[in-house]
């Protein structure tokens, strides 16, 4: 799909593209393409001479591949933006080519931040001016939705602590915590991941020079913004190791408390084994053909020798 942007009284419109005719009748600001077919990169070559890699949204790029400049002008930058899905969330690799002040982005499948964006241009005036500005705003509200990601943990998480530490935890509630932890640590991963990669990608613009002094603020900004949920991202990475060493400790529990009452079980049942065998061995005066409450003696004093460890047991603190 290729959509592009211009800019018409301060604010951002959109336009789908559905043939190379309709490039000629557009000024854009910013030309968007999702999962681009062969026949639209064509289109972009042809009217803008700007040749779209095949390699663009790979994973497999080596670092000098993510940020260089062409001798033509063209500034190659490879981000990766957050998706924060219920099912898989996941990091998408972005390219941008900026050229002639026309920034070309290039991904696999649609975007919470390009969307937001996109909304944002709309509502608000005079938001975006050139084409740098729209990749600062992509940066801002990525870093937006990251913490807006890292709040939904924190409420995850919260949930998580209130079933580990103020209930009875059996195996199946620690079971259904592990796996929610370990949901919300693979996303906290991402997000981090994904704030490293805009920093190092607003740190090369600051260094490259192209952004006037207006911009340079707000690039400065986003970086202090990317900083503070640094020490978001490592609070919740120790909150997520601590809650899973509790719901592991409560797994141990549980089973240290099976393992007792076996070991309990048998300690008190070697007595009236011992009694049972001493008993069974008296074949020359067997005290039943004698004494009628021989057996009844027998099987009471093997009660007794059961419940006298138990007793015991108890009394020590042991069950």
């Amino acid at each position: 799909m290729l959509n592009v942007f211009s800019l018409a009284h301060g604010r951002l419109f959109q336009e789908e593209i559905e043939s190379r005719d309709a490039l000629s009748n557009v000024q854009p600001v910013w030309v968007d393409l999702d999962a681009p077919t062969a026949e639209e990169k064509s289109w972009i070559a042809q009217h803008f001479g700007v040749t779209i890699p095949d390699d663009a949204v790979d994973d497999d790029l080596e670092e000098s591949a993510r940020f260089y400049e062409e001798d033509n002008g063209e500034l190659h930058i490879r981000s990766d933006f957050l998706i924060d899905d219920d099912e898989t969330p996941r990091n998408v690799r972005v390219a941008f080519i900026l050229f002639k002040n026309v920034l070309f982005s290039v991904h696999g499948e649609e975007l919470p931040v390009f969307r937001l964006l996109r909304l944002r241009a709309r509502r608000i005036p005079a938001l975006i001016e050139d084409a740098k500005d729209v990749l600062l705003k992509l940066y801002d509200a990525d870093a937006e939705y990251s913490a807006d990601a890292l709040e939904g943990i924190y409420d995850a998480l919260e949930k998580v602590s209130q079933r580990v530490l103020k209930e009875d935890v059996n195996d199946v509630m620690a079971a259904e915590a592990l796996s929610a932890i370990a949901k919300e640590e693979d996303l906290n991963g991402r997000i981090r991941r994904n704030v490293m990669d805009t920093r190092r990608a607003v740190s090369f613009m600051m260094r490259s020079r192209l952004l006037n002094a207006e911009q340079f603020e707000e690039a400065r900004q986003i970086m202090r913004d990317i900083d503070s949920l640094d020490s978001h991202t490592t609070f919740l990475f120790d909150k997520i190791n601590f809650l899973m060493n509790a719901t592991v400790g409560f797994i141990n529990i549980n089973q240290n408390r099976i393992i007792k009452m076996f070991s309990v079980a048998s300690v008190a049942l070697l007595p009236p084994t011992l009694i049972a065998s001493i008993y069974g061995m008296n074949f020359k005066s067997m005290p039943e053909l004698d004494w009628t409450l021989g057996y009844p003696y027998a099987i009471a004093l093997m009660v007794a020798s059961v419940a006298a460890p138990f007793i015991y047991f108890r009394r020590k603190g042991w069950l």
